[in-house]
C-alpha cells in the first residue's frame, strides 16, 4: 500500500494519525483518509484541520472519544466532534432544507452560522468530493439526494470560496446522477477526455504567451476547458445547440492597461482566425452591473473554437470581488454583506491569512420550520418571535412550542440550527403579556408592533367613543356646533369618519392637526350654530376617585406599588387600620401579602364612570438625540396629562435613552392615547406602562 505524504501536517502529527488509524480503522477508511488529506492540503488548511479530517473519514463516528482526546489534545477532537456533527446530521437539517425551494444563500448562510469553527468548512468540502466520487455504491434514490444537497450546497460554497477545482468536480457528477441521459450526450459531444482538453489548453496558453511576448506585453495567460455542467447551463439559458457553443475552451488575458487590452486583441487576432459576430467589447459598453473585459471567440489549433477574454487586473478584481462578482452573476444571487464577509473570512484562509479559530459576531441566528424553510431571526429571539416571523395569524395563534422535538416555553431563546414547530389554538388571541419586555416572550419589534396592532384593532369601538370625545371637546374650543365628518377623513386620507375617530381616540391623529382643521372652517355648514364660550372646570367638579363596587362604607385607598386606574382588573386586601388597599389583580406585592394573609382578599370592582386623576408609571425607550424630551413632553402637554416627576439615562454607548415618568391620567383610555401618541415621536421604539 502506499504511504501518502501530507506537506501540512508535521511527520511527527502525520505519523501519530496513520498509525492511530491502522489500529482503529480499515482498509478503505484508511485510504479514504488519505485521500481526503491530500484534498484538504491543496486548499491550504492547516495540520489541525487535516488530523481531524483524516480521523472523520477513516473512523466515523466514535462512541467514546476520550481515546482522542488523549491522543491528539483538545483541538483536534473539538474539530473531530464538530465534523461528525454535521457529515452525520442528526438533526436532519441539512435534508429539510434542502426538500424546501429557498435561495442557496439561505442554506450556505444557515450552514457558517451553524459552524463553532469555520476551517470545518473544508473538511465537510472535501467529504462532498469523496462522497461523490463513491456515489455510484449508493442505492439510486441516495444518489439523487446526496447529487441534490451537492449542487445546491456544496458547489456553490465551494465557488464562493474560489475553489474552482473542486466546484467543476462537484457540478458535474452531481448533473451525471441528476440528469444522466444529458450528461452523456454532452460528454459524447466533446469527443476527448477532460485530460486530453486540459492538455490542449496547456498548449494553446504557452503558444499565446509566446506572442503576447514578442509583441512586447507583459500579461498573465491561463485557461481551462469549460466542464459538462457549465456547457449544459449555457446551452439552456442560451438556447444553443452544443454546435453553436464558441466557449466550451476558454482562455484568459490579464494585462495592465487598458492599452494593453487592445493590443492583446490585436495579438489574439493575428494569431488565430477570428469568428464573426463574436466580439463583445464591455470595455467601452461594460454591463449594468459594472462588468467590463473583451470577449472574442477564434479558431484555434486543429480546427477547435477557443473563447479568449482580455481585462486589467483592476476590471478583474472588480469581477471576482466587486458588485459583479462572477458567483452572483453565475447563481443569481442577491448582495449580503454579512455573508459576503463570512465568505472573505474563508478566502483568507485559503490565501494563509489568519486562523479562523473565532466564528464571526453576528447578530442573527438561522433556524428551521418543519418543512425545511429557513427563518432569519434576532440573535435571542425566542419560539413566539419565529411564529411572527412565519406569518401574523400563526403568531397571534400560538400556544406552545417544540424545539427539536422538545416542548419549551415560548420564552425560551434559540439558536441558529434548532427546528421550531409551533402549536396552536382556534382562536386567535394574543395575551399582553407578551408586550411585556421582562416577561422575555418577544424580542423582535416587528413582532411586538403586530401584537400591538392586534390589540389596537380589538378595541376599536372603544377607539372610536374616545375619538369622538376628544372631537365634542375640540368642538367646543372651536365655538363650533356641526362638523362634515366624512369631508374631514377624506381630508386626513382615511377613508370614513370612524376610521379617523378611531385613529383620533389612539392617538395617531394628534388634536393639533384637527383643532387647525376645524379652525380653517373648511368642513363647517354654513347654516351651523356658534356655541357659547365654554365654562372652565373646576377641580370641584370632577369626580372623587375611589368608589368601588364590594366595599361600600369602608375606608378605601388606591395601592402605590401598583397605581390602579379605571379599566384595571383589581382586587381589595383589608389592612389593619388603614381601611381597604384596591390593588391591580397581578400587583407582585399583593401576591406577598395574600400567602401571609388570604383572608384579608376581596373582590372589588370601579363604579361605571369613576373619574379623577390617576396616577400612573410610564416608561420611554428611545436612540437618544437631541430634542427628545422635548418632543416627548409636548405629546404630554398635548394629552393636557399633568407630569409629576421625570427621570432620564442616556446610555453613550448604545446611544440610547430611558425615560421614567410618573403621571396623572383620567383613565385606561387616555394612557392608551399617551402610549400610542409616544410610540409616534421619532427614534421612540418602546412606550410602555410600568408595574
Amino acid at each position: 500500500m502506499t504511504t501518502h505524504t501530507v506537506s501540512k501536517i508535521q511527520p511527527t502529527l502525520q505519523e501519530h494519525v496513520r498509525a492511530w488509524l491502522r489500529e482503529h480503522a480499515d482498509e478503505t477508511g484508511w485510504e479514504a483518509a488519505g485521500e481526503l488529506a491530500r484534498l484538504l492540503d491543496t486548499l491550504g488548511a492547516d495540520e489541525a484541520v487535516i488530523a481531524a479530517g483524516m480521523l472523520s473519514e477513516g473512523l466515523g463516528s466514535l462512541a467514546d472519544e476520550r481515546p482522542l482526546q488523549q491522543a491528539f489534545g483538545d483541538e483536534v477532537c473539538k474539530l473531530y466532534r464538530e465534523i461528525r456533527r454535521f457529515i452525520d446530521d442528526p438533526a436532519g437539517w441539512l435534508q429539510a432544507a434542502e426538500q424546501h425551494s429557498e435561495p442557496a444563500e439561505d442554506r450556505q448562510w444557515l450552514l457558517l452560522a451553524l459552524l463553532d469553527d469555520i476551517r470545518v468548512v473544508f473538511v465537510l468540502l472535501a467529504h462532498q468530493v469523496l462522497l461523490m466520487r463513491g456515489l455510484k455504491q449508493h442505492p439510486p434514490e441516495q444518489q439523487r439526494q446526496i447529487a441534490a444537497q451537492t449542487r445546491s450546497l456544496f458547489a456553490p460554497l465551494a465557488n464562493r470560496l474560489g475553489i474552482a477545482r473542486l466546484k467543476w468536480e462537484l457540478e458535474d457528477l452531481a448533473f451525471r446522477y441528476l440528469e444522466p441521459v444529458r450528461y452523456h450526450e454532452i460528454a459524447r459531444a466533446l469527443e476527448e477526455r477532460r485530460s486530453d482538453r486540459e492538455r490542449y489548453i496547456e498548449q494553446v496558453v504557452e503558444q499565446l504567451r509566446q506572442a503576447l511576448r514578442e509583441a512586447g506585453i507583459e500579461a498573465e495567460v491561463y485557461g481551462r476547458p469549460k466542464h459538462i455542467y457549465s456547457i449544459w447551463r449555457k446551452m439552456q439559458r442560451k438556447q444553443l445547440d452544443f454546435d453553436q457553443l464558441y466557449d466550451v475552451r476558454a482562455l484568459r488575458v490579464m494585462v495592465d492597461t487598458l492599452e494593453q487590452c487592445y493590443g492583446a486583441l490585436a495579438v489574439v487576432h493575428g494569431l488565430w482566425h477570428f469568428i464573426p459576430g463574436e466580439y463583445d467589447d464591455y470595455i467601452a459598453a461594460p454591463k449594468p452591473n459594472g462588468y467590463q473585459s473583451l470577449h472574442t471567440a477564434v479558431v484555434g489549433p486543429g480546427e477547435k473554437t477557443l473563447e479568449v477574454q482580455i481585462r486589467t487586473r483592476a476590471m478583474h478584481r472588480h469581477a471576482e470581488l466587486g458588485v459583479a462578482a462572477h458567483w452572483r452573476y453565475k447563481e443569481g444571487g442577491r448582495h449580503d454583506a454579512s455573508l459576503e464577509s463570512r465568505i472573505e473570512s474563508l478566502r483568507a484562509l485559503i490565501r494563509g491569512e489568519g486562523d479562523g479559530l473565532a466564528p464571526p459576531a453576528t447578530a442573527d441566528i438561522y433556524v428551521l420550520t418543519p418543512q425545511g424553510r429557513v427563518v432569519e431571526l434576532p440573535a435571542g429571539a425566542t419560539p413566539l418571535d419565529f411564529a411572527y416571523r412565519v406569518h401574523t395569524e400563526l403568531g397571534h395563534r400560538c400556544r406552545g412550542a417544540r424545539v427539536d422535538g422538545q416542548m419549551v416555553p415560548l420564552t425560551t431563546p434559540l439558536r441558529s440550527g434548532q427546528q421550531v414547530e409551533i402549536l396552536t389554538a382556534k382562536q386567535a388571541r394574543p395575551s399582553r403579556d407578551w408586550l411585556n419586555p421582562e416577561l422575555g416572550y418577544l424580542k423582535s419589534r416587528r413582532a411586538r408592533a403586530k401584537v400591538r396592532h392586534w390589540f389596537k384593532q380589538q378595541y376599536r369601538d372603544e377607539h372610536i367613543a374616545a375619538g369622538r370625545a376628544a372631537l365634542q371637546r375640540e368642538l367646543g374650543k372651536a365655538r363650533v356646533a356641526e362638523l362634515d365628518l366624512a369631508a374631514l377623513a377624506t381630508q386626513f386620507n382615511y377613508q370614513e369618519a370612524d376610521d379617523l375617530l378611531a385613529a383620533l381616540g389612539r392617538g395617531e391623529l394628534g388634536l393639533h392637526s384637527l383643532h387647525n382643521a376645524i379652525a380653517r372652517d373648511e368642513h363647517v355648514p354654513e347654516d351651523a350654530q356658534a356655541l357659547p364660550a365654554p365654562v372652565p372646570r373646576t377641580a370641584a367638579s370632577q369626580d372623587e376617585p375611589g368608589h368601588f363596587i364590594g366595599v361600600e362604607g369602608l375606608l378605601t385607598k388606591l395601592a402605590r406599588c401598583c397605581k390602579p386606574m379605571p379599566g384595571d382588573d383589581i382586587v381589595g386586601y383589608v389592612t389593619q387600620g388603614r381601611g381597604v388597599s384596591i390593588h391591580r389583580r397581578h400587583c407582585r406585592n399583593l401576591a406577598h401579602l395574600i400567602k401571609r394573609h388570604p383572608r384579608r382578599l376581596l373582590e372589588v370592582d370601579w363604579v361605571v364612570g369613576s373619574r379623577g386623576h390617576y396616577p400612573v408609571d410610564v416608561e420611554v425607550e428611545a436612540m437618544d438625540r437631541p430634542g427628545l424630551l422635548r418632543d416627548v413632553t409636548s405629546v404630554l402637554a398635548g394629552e393636557e396629562v399633568n407630569v409629576l416627576a421625570a427621570n432620564t439615562h442616556s446610555n453613550r454607548q448604545r446611544h440610547t435613552a430611558r425615560m421614567r415618568l410618573s403621571l396623572e391620567v383620567a383613565d385606561g383610555a387616555q394612557l392608551r392615547r399617551v402610549l400610542a401618541r409616544l410610540l409616534q415621536v421619532h427614534s421612540v421604539f418602546e412606550a410602555r406602562r410600568v408595574d
